[in-house]
């Protein structure tokens, strides 16, 4: 699973390789401890343009269904089994219609050890940005407020991965990600099939390392917190 991730850049410096048409000017400021509910940059393509815009927008984490009566749903659906989505009404319509990209520099995951467990930051060794599979929604609210929501698709985790957790995020390269946000795609399942199928080897470029229990604490956000412990 997800549940806390790190963006330590914003703009074009996270997401250069996807050609991004439009930004926008309300993105967040770089985060070391994302949590559900919380804010962060996401990439989509927009159909009501032709040709798509390809956008960075700021999204909150955790899915709201246009149908949803507020917005608390939203915190339980921060992540969505990726092998489920068809079966679930809440995940089902935005994957024909509203596929994202969730870019990262890391994330953070709990490895039970003893009778405890340990924070580890997993990242890209070489630095560059962590590509996630991800969903979105807009919600309007009872003040005709639009927001715009998000989750994170997870798969089993295998490799190295899987001795940490038995769930990973559905990571993307370059290429899944850019067929994975297109509006056209007509058969998104396969499309996503095939980057489940990949993941793997797009993880085998990431380190880990543990760092210290202040990333459990949501109040804490500092670079301190992707340091070794």
């Amino acid at each position: 699973m997800c549940g806390r991730f790190v963006v330590a850049n914003v703009g074009s410096e996270l997401v250069s390789e996807l050609g991004i048409d439009l930004m926008s000017d309300e993105l967040p400021e770089p985060s070391f401890n994302v949590a559900p509910t919380a804010l962060a940059a996401i990439v989509l393509d927009s159909a009501k343009t032709e040709p798509p815009t390809r956008r960075l927008e700021p999204a909150r984490w955790g899915l709201v269904p246009g149908w949803a009566k507020d917005l608390s749903i939203g915190s339980r659906a921060f992540n969505a089994r990726a092998e489920e989505l068809e079966e679930k009404k809440m995940f089902a319509p935005a994957l024909a219609k509203r596929r994202a990209v969730i870019p990262a520099t890391g994330y953070y995951e709990w490895k039970v050890d003893g009778d405890g467990k340990v924070p580890l930051f997993i990242h890209p060794e070489g630095g560059e940005p962590m590509l996630f599979a991800g969903l979105y929604e807009w919600w309007r609210s009872p003040e005709n407020q639009w927001i715009l929501s998000f989750t994170i698709l997870t798969q089993e985790a295998v490799g190295g991965l899987g001795s940490i957790h038995n769930r990973m995020p559905v990571f993307l390269d370059a290429d899944h990600a850019d067929a994975w946000l297109d509006t056209d795609l007509e058969e998104p399942r396969d499309m996503l099939d095939a980057a489940m199928a990949d993941a793997p080897r797009v993880a085998e470029s990431f380190a880990w390392h543990p760092v210290g229990s202040a990333v459990g604490n949501v109040r804490n956000n500092s670079p301190e917190l992707i340091l070794p412990a």
